[in-house]
């Protein structure tokens, strides 16, 4: 079981919504700011969130607002420290024709309201035989290890799908699930945080019919399985078990509610006429792997 040290208080929490006024509306004044212990020093978490000039802008420190497992743990040796995040979306935001960027080892798809990264992707790796496989840098093989829904490499992720870089960076692979208790929602769509895209990130829920705001709250579900067949050279499934590597998964177009960036059109309570919009879910892809909007 992990551990979890202690949240003091929160000294601010406040956030300025305008379903109304347009994309740039939303959260633009969202501040967050909690005294908690993390172990063996007392931080601060600090996240600050404006918009100017056409873009949203956020400054951070990198400390989770919410109780975390206790890091190092026997999984990851890096130690908690606060960093130094300073970051900017488009405020109006666009979509392309296609895919504009992709996750890879640590290229953040988007931040937490908290200012805490949604980074999917790991720098670990296998080769073809599966006999030489690093949890990091440097890469040793095609075979890209997941961090999430698998159980054969263990990454030291707690209770928040969230864990530590080398270099002290808290981040998160999946749904930050104290952060989404924390902003109590229930079972309700809930904004946790932009993309790198500047469209917004919704947490697990949303409308049964994407066009309609007294549609049903369901769990949303992302578009991919796992392939019928492992690819050819990949190491022996029964060593590491499908799921175990990102190649393991495949799209398949309307199998689940999202498209191939874990997003889709349609209505939310910030932007009841409609907005392009990212989620996070319980099942691969987590985060998304990808975006569609111009940066």
């Amino acid at each position: 079981m992990t551990a979890c040290l202690p949240l003091e208080h929160d000294v601010t929490l406040s956030d300025s919504v305008n379903a109304g006024s347009g994309v740039g509306g939303v959260l633009c004044g969202y501040e967050s700011a909690t005294t908690r212990t993390q172990a063996p020093t007392g931080f601060v978490s600090e996240a600050h969130w404006s918009c100017e000039g056409g873009r949203r802008k956020l400054a951070a420190n990198g400390v989770p607002d919410h109780a975390t497992g206790a890091f190092p743990n026997p999984h990851n040796p890096n130690a908690l420290t606060p960093q130094t995040v300073s970051e900017s979306f488009p405020l109006n935001p666009t979509l392309s024709a296609g895919i504009t960027a992709r996750s890879g080892p640590r290229i953040p798809m988007g931040f937490a309201l908290n200012g805490i990264k949604l980074d999917p992707g790991t720098a670990g790796s296998c080769n073809d035989a599966g006999t030489l496989c690093e949890m990091g840098p440097p890469s040793v093989g095609h075979w890209t290890m997941e961090a999430l829904g698998q159980n054969h490499f263990r990454f030291g992720t707690d209770s928040s799908n969230g864990h530590v870089q080398p270099g002290g960076a808290y981040h998160y692979h999946g749904i930050p699930e104290e952060f989404v208790a924390k902003l109590n929602k229930g079972r309700a769509m809930t904004l946790i945080g932009w993309a790198r895209d500047g469209f917004p990130i919704y947490a697990r829920y949303g409308f049964s019919r994407a066009q309609d705001l007294k549609s049903a709250v369901v769990v949303v579900r992302g578009s991919y399985a796992l392939k019928a067949l492992p690819d050819p050279a990949r190491p022996p499934v029964s060593i590491f078990p499908m799921g175990t590597f990102t190649q393991d998964y495949v799209y398949s177009v309307g199998s689940g509610d999202l498209d191939e960036c874990n997003g889709r059109f349609g209505v939310t309570p910030e932007f009841p006429k409609g907005i392009y919009h990212y989620y996070v879910t319980d099942d691969y892809p987590f985060v998304q792997r990808c975006v569609k909007g111009k940066a």
